[in-house]
């Protein structure tokens, strides 16, 4: 399906840019494409009329394109996400309320300039994967009539897919901002908790919740994250986030090591296999090491989620309107939150003490790997066959997703392959809490290797990222003592320090023995003239400990910027020179094992 206008971020920049466009033309032209959707669709459950849309259509009037980092950016809003003025329903009518004030969220994105143009359809408060549990109407998928849009941010999803917005919020409890992604080719961002803020969001489980984004591409998820990543008063939830996670982080990954899990569920279908394999070849080709992860700890945290005690954290948000009015409630979430009133506190702890358990679990295995990779989904499923089975079949969709707010990572979806009818394709990629621009970085990267059509056929922008991508581990050079066995690496091993690779630096280091000892120690300096490529190796710590092991460094030594033999610049250590008075120039031996071997 090809789209009438190119909304990516960039591209409609660059068309208010040179005139070509302009807000106001837009906005109306989108508002009459949705309106003709949505019989179809049923994407929205608001569309705003004109006069709803003019205070922000009058707000950018005279203003330049490039005034606001998201002028005149058209988005979409899940339907349990407040916007001033508008009814907020979460799919369920006898729940609406109209809210005086915007969810956090929405304000900044409109102080940044962008325009929202409705709010969107859902599994009812947010329960469901597949975006068929509306009294809204059913949404079905922007590609195949005969499966569903996923959901519960259905139709947030379709309303990027379709063309009608260039980025939309879903929320995120339990695979409702990736499912969805997955199934209509769309990247689908499920940040840290408490990264993006849930204020003037309707809740599913408040301590799980997560506002998620819907785009064509990493790399403008990247940006959207970047402009709204910030501690919110508002939210107790909020968390901040730290300067390693943010918008500079996002770049070309280097060398990294992959999970990819020992057990692989398909659920039958033919296909899917054989698409997990090209994307594990893919991340191969951007320079990533698979390696075999025990997955059984994190598919027992993901069945917590329904079969625990956390349906009863749903039931208090729907609850006292199911027992006063249970017509008001569907069914089938009727269903799902039965169980609810008759969980017990003694339940409730016990659930929390077994989920701290496989953390501790989860996070052990993560030791020595940059992210994982699992499918998106194991199967698409029909939507007959949602009809048939309802409960059984979207826990199908959850397979891959319903653990990770539970176990505190962050995640992202991205488009991998079609099927053979077409269907979109993907996989996901998740971290540790707070290393979302890392494992952005690695998508935009997996989308340019696959070099997929993006939604609405535009190709992916052929700029790739220079700068190299960063997450929550620092790298640091070591040419002495710290080397792995020598009288000071403990202070890396301590740490969590993992040694990455033995090399040399560029030609254009001098090493001197310093006076003093025990611990001898040798001080690297850079020099014009006269310089050689001495060994080190370079090491990886938590980015947190840094600051420990730095203000740990005696004088004259510090840690500044060293060059590598490949090029590259890393933290390292390096020498004052006032501490080479006294020293012995030893750089013939071209290293200190070298060195320390002659003595």
């Amino acid at each position: 399906m090809t789209h009438e206008f190119d909304l990516r971020l960039g591209a409609l920049k660059t068309a208010y840019a040179e005139g070509r466009l302009n807000p106001r033309q837009l906005i109306l032209a989108l508002r009459e494409k949705a309106a003709a959707l949505n019989p179809e669709f049923n994407l929205f459950i608001h569309l705003l009329s004109v006069e709803e849309l003019e205070p922000y259509l009058a707000a950018l009037d005279g203003k330049a394109a490039d005034s606001l980092p998201l002028f005149g950016v058209p988005f979409a809003l899940k339907d349990n996400i407040d916007l001033a003025g508008i009814p907020t329903t979460a799919a369920c009518p006898a729940f609406a309320y109209t809210a005086e004030r915007s969810a956090t969220l929405v304000e900044q994105l409109i102080a940044l300039g962008a325009v929202p143009i409705g709010k969107t359809n859902l599994d009812q408060f947010a329960t469901g994967l597949n975006g068929t549990r509306s009294p809204y109407g059913e949404c079905r998928n922007s590609v195949h009539p005969d499966y569903p849009s996923g959901g519960s941010s259905a139709g947030s999803s379709l309303a990027v897919a379709l063309g009608v917005a260039s980025f939309s919020l879903g929320t995120d409890t339990a695979g409702s901002g990736r499912v969805p992604a997955a199934l209509n080719n769309l990247v689908g961002l499920k940040a840290t908790k408490g990264l993006v803020s849930t204020a003037g969001v309707v809740p599913a489980c408040r301590t799980l919740d997560v506002v998620s984004f819907f785009t064509a591409s990493a790399r403008e998820a990247s940006q959207l994250l970047a402009l709204t990543a910030a501690l919110d008063p508002r939210d107790a939830y909020s968390r901040a986030n730290p300067l390693w996670n943010d918008g500079s982080a996002f770049g070309k990954p280097r060398p990294f090591r992959f999970g990819v899990p020992t057990q692989l569920e398909f659920l039958g279908c033919t296909e899917s296999p054989a698409l997990f394999a090209e994307a594990v070849a893919s991340l191969k080709a951007l320079g990533g090491t698979p390696v075999p992860l025990d997955f059984a700890p994190f598919l027992e945290a993901a069945r917590l989620l329904y079969e625990g005690p956390w349906v009863a954290e749903r039931y208090s948000v729907a609850g006292e309107l199911m027992e006063n009015d249970p017509e008001a409630v569907l069914p089938v979430i009727r269903a799902v939150l039965a169980k609810a009133p008759g969980t017990t506190a003694v339940e409730a702890f016990r659930a929390q003490y077994r989920l701290q358990e496989l953390k501790a679990i989860c996070d052990k295995a993560f030791e020595g790997l940059d992210c994982v990779l699992t499918p998106s989904i194991p199967r698409p499923v029909t939507l007959a066959e949602l009809h048939a089975e309802p409960v059984a079949r979207n826990s199908d969709l959850g397979y891959y997703t319903n653990f990770m707010n539970l176990l505190d990572y962050a995640a992202v979806a991205v488009p991998s392959a079609f099927m053979a009818n077409g269907l979109p394709w993907g996989v996901t990629l998740f971290g540790r809490a707070f290393t979302d621009q890392y494992l952005l970085g690695i998508a935009d990267a997996l989308q340019g290797e696959r070099n997929l059509p993006l939604v609405g056929g535009w190709a992916l922008d052929a700029v790739a990222s220079a700068t190299p991508s960063r997450n929550d581990r620092a790298r640091v050079v070591v040419c002495g003592a710290h080397l792995d066995g020598l009288p000071l690496n403990w202070q890396l091993r301590k740490r969590g320090g993992r040694l990455l690779q033995t090399t040399h630096s560029s030609p254009d280091y001098q090493l001197h023995a310093l006076a003093g000892g025990p611990p001898f120690r040798p001080g690297m300096v850079r020099v014009a003239e006269g310089g050689v490529a001495i060994e080190v190796e370079v090491w990886e710590l938590s980015s947190a400990e840094l600051g420990s092991f730095l203000t740990g460094i005696p004088a004259p030594l510090g840690l500044g910027k060293v060059q590598l033999a490949d090029g590259s610049w890393e933290t390292g250590f390096i020498c004052e020179p006032y501490g080479l008075q006294g020293a012995t120039d030893i750089t013939s031996f071209g290293g200190w094992r070298a060195y320390m071997k002659s003595r």
